[in-house]
């Protein structure tokens, strides 16, 4: 009886019930929330009177001019006519069609000369920007002809050319030639040489290389070249008929100097800047929309 009393007083070993271990909650997969699409916000459509801004100082200075000329005018000078004045001549030689004939010869002789000069350009540009050797060969040649002034070749197309259409072209086309060279030069060596690389291992000729690769590479620049060389052949070939060509509207302002006519002089001087605005104008509108479509392709 003692041992079993002994046995009861003794501790019991506590038995380990087994701990079920805790459920963990299966991972849930969020589905992604697409955030929604910013809506456009219209633009903001620019005043009808902002449109005018630009001309808002053009249109000062001719006021200017007017009330200018007008007390010239009133003190006994002949020299200046009021814009208005000016305005009633150019109507004047519209009606007869002298404006238009002499605003047709010096735009042609213009764009003739700026196309002979474009295409020349064009080739030795191309020619001088994939070789480095016949860059280096004219060099010399380039800066020292580049630097002679065109009107100093008058006598010398007068010569060659005599007076009219050919003597202003050549004239013309040796203006716009520098630049545009250079500018086509500069341009083609800037094209990404991989694509020159990939033309030689395709074995593509230098005509195919320059037409496949070279040309829609160096398109963009291409139009800001032909921009600058559309007001160098207008300014040249107005150069051309004050100094010595009896065409076209350069002529036509210098006889109505020698006529002691201002208002007819200052009627071709305000059309001359009219229409070298009117193809600045247009040459930019269409580098923008050839810009786009390029863009878009």
């Amino acid at each position: 009886m003692a041992e079993r009393a002994e046995a009861m007083r003794a501790p019991q070993p506590v038995r380990a019930e087994p701990v079920e271990a805790p459920c963990t909650p299966r991972s849930v997969h969020a589905e992604p929330v697409e955030a929604p699409a910013p809506t456009p916000t219209p633009a903001a459509e620019p005043h009808p009177l902002a449109r005018l801004r630009p001309w808002v100082i053009p249109a000062l200075l001719l006021i200017a001019f007017e009330l200018y000329a007008r007390r010239a005018s009133a003190l006994g000078s002949d020299s200046l006519a009021p814009v208005s004045a000016a305005l009633k001549a150019w109507w004047g030689a519209a009606m007869d069609g002298s404006l238009w004939q002499a605003t047709a010869f010096t735009l042609g002789t213009a764009a003739l000369g700026l196309g002979v000069g474009s295409l020349l350009a064009l080739a030795g540009g191309i020619a001088l920007g994939l070789s480095a050797r016949a860059a280096r060969m004219g060099f010399m040649t380039t800066e020292l002809l580049r630097t002679v002034p065109s009107v100093a070749l008058i006598p010398l197309a007068m010569l060659m050319f005599g007076f009219g259409v050919r003597m202003e072209m050549a004239v013309v086309a040796f203006a716009t030639f520098w630049p545009l060279m250079l500018l086509v030069q500069a341009a083609v060596r800037q094209v990404e040489p991989r694509l020159l690389e990939v033309s030689r291992v395709l074995g593509l000729s230098a005509r195919e290389r320059a037409f496949k690769i070279v040309l829609p590479a160096i398109a963009p620049r291409l139009f800001v070249a032909l921009r600058l060389g559309v007001a160098v052949a207008l300014v040249v070939a107005v150069t051309v008929e004050i100094a010595a060509n009896p065409n076209g509207m350069g002529y036509a302002m210098m006889i109505a100097q020698q006529s002691f006519d201002p208002a007819l002089m200052l009627a071709w001087l305000g059309w001359i800047g009219v229409v070298g605005y009117a193809i600045n104008a247009g040459m930019l509108r269409l580098q923008q929309r050839v810009g786009r479509r390029m863009g878009a392709a």
